[in-house]
């Protein structure tokens, strides 16, 4: 069965999952940022179909979030190599990792980030751009965006200047 196709809905995030919210997906994209650029290895360290593998790496390059480069000529075989579209799905990534580290790692986290510079364990925060300061969903309000030039996005309930999304 086919999935809904989330492609005109003027939602980022629906955007989002129209390029990386299949399952494997962004399997196929943590794997590329630990290093993994072969088809086999990929293969191997997800256990997934060489056919459902295949169809996942193609839809990553056709959007752009990896490139193929031919390694061998006879067969032609190709590494996967996150883009830079790719790469910016770091922060994606890293925010379901800790969520799953958190609400679904019993044992512990299964993976360590060790920031190079400092040697400490890292944890990604969300903080303003402007001032720095760490901001959760009660410290934001909602607006229409550029790209939302009705405010067709926003809930009815949100379009009043002094609402913050749910807590």
């Amino acid at each position: 069965m086919r999935r809904k196709s989330f492609e005109d809905m003027p939602c980022s995030v629906a955007q989002f999952l129209e390029v990386a919210g299949e399952w494997w997906s962004m399997l196929v994209v943590r794997d590329a940022f630990l290093g993994v650029t072969r088809f086999d290895d990929f293969h191997a360290r997800l256990g997934i179909s060489r056919n459902v593998l295949a169809q996942r790496l193609e839809h990553l390059v056709g959007h752009g979030v990896l490139a193929r480069q031919a390694y061998q000529d006879n067969p032609v075989r190709y590494d996967y190599r996150l883009t830079d579209k790719g790469r910016a799905l770091w922060p994606v990534l890293t925010a379901m990792r800790q969520w799953g580290d958190e609400w679904a790692a019993p044992d512990g986290p299964p993976l360590a980030l060790v920031h190079k510079s400092c040697g400490h364990t890292m944890t990604a925060v969300m903080v303003c751009e402007d001032c720095g300061e760490r901001v959760g969903p009660g410290q934001v309000r909602v607006s229409s965006g550029p790209g939302d030039p009705e405010g067709s996005v926003l809930p009815p309930h949100l379009h009043r200047k002094d609402r913050t999304p749910a807590e």
